[in-house]
């Protein structure tokens, strides 16, 4: 197994490489579509805007990659903005095109009276459906760190892995589709749970 963390500038990586490492895995860390080498899995973990995002991904070669290696079946783990960038736009970004892999676009959250934004902190992911493989072992309910503004509406219910509660909206906290696993929380920053979900994920 070779785990590549995915570089475009603003990503959250040590944080990411910490948690590969808690699990017996030291990351290499690709910045150009050059760099990917012998790679097994391939992990985004995003900050930042989805238009600098998209943006640098594009200049810098990796949004073909990223597309080609999901196309071919290949393992991908979106974090945060790395599962934004999944989909065809966001209102965040007016203009700016995703990577277009699945179908929707990424909306902000209503305002709403004495509900803060962006929703921030620990928050229950409710599996969508049984037997999720990158699910195994966390339970009906676990909890994980949220940090964003912004959520993506899939198209298409059968990918949705989780769902989550907040400010009115009942949002695709995750999806899962093929070798794919993409979620708006933080594995890195959910202790036990974000451990046992990027294990999963590595089939540790």
């Amino acid at each position: 197994m070779k785990v590549a963390l995915i570089d475009y500038g603003a990503g959250n990586l040590r944080s990411v490489a910490n948690a590969l490492r808690a699990l017996g895995q030291e990351p290499v860390v690709v910045a150009e579509a050059a760099e990917l080498g012998e790679v097994t899995h391939l992990l985004l973990p995003g900050v930042g805007s989805f238009g600098d995002c998209m943006v640098q991904l594009e200049q810098r070669g990796l949004a073909d990659l990223i597309r080609g290696w999901v196309s071919a079946g290949r393992p991908y783990l979106g974090i945060c903005l790395g599962y934004q960038i999944l989909f065809d736009a966001s209102d965040e970004s007016p203009g700016v095109s995703g990577l277009g892999l699945f179908r929707g676009k990424v909306k902000r959250f209503a305002d709403v009276p004495g509900v803060k934004i962006p929703h921030m902190g620990w928050n229950a992911a409710r599996p969508a459906k049984p037997n999720l493989k990158n699910w195994a072992g966390l339970g009906e309910a676990p909890y994980f760190y949220f940090v964003h503004s912004y959520f993506p509406v899939p198209e298409d219910e059968s990918i949705v892995a989780s769902r989550t509660d907040y400010a009115a909206e009942n949002f695709a906290s995750s999806i899962e589709s093929g070798a794919v696993f993409a979620c708006q929380f933080h594995p890195e920053k959910s202790q036990d749970a974000g451990l046992r979900l990027i294990g999963n994920f590595l089939g540790l």
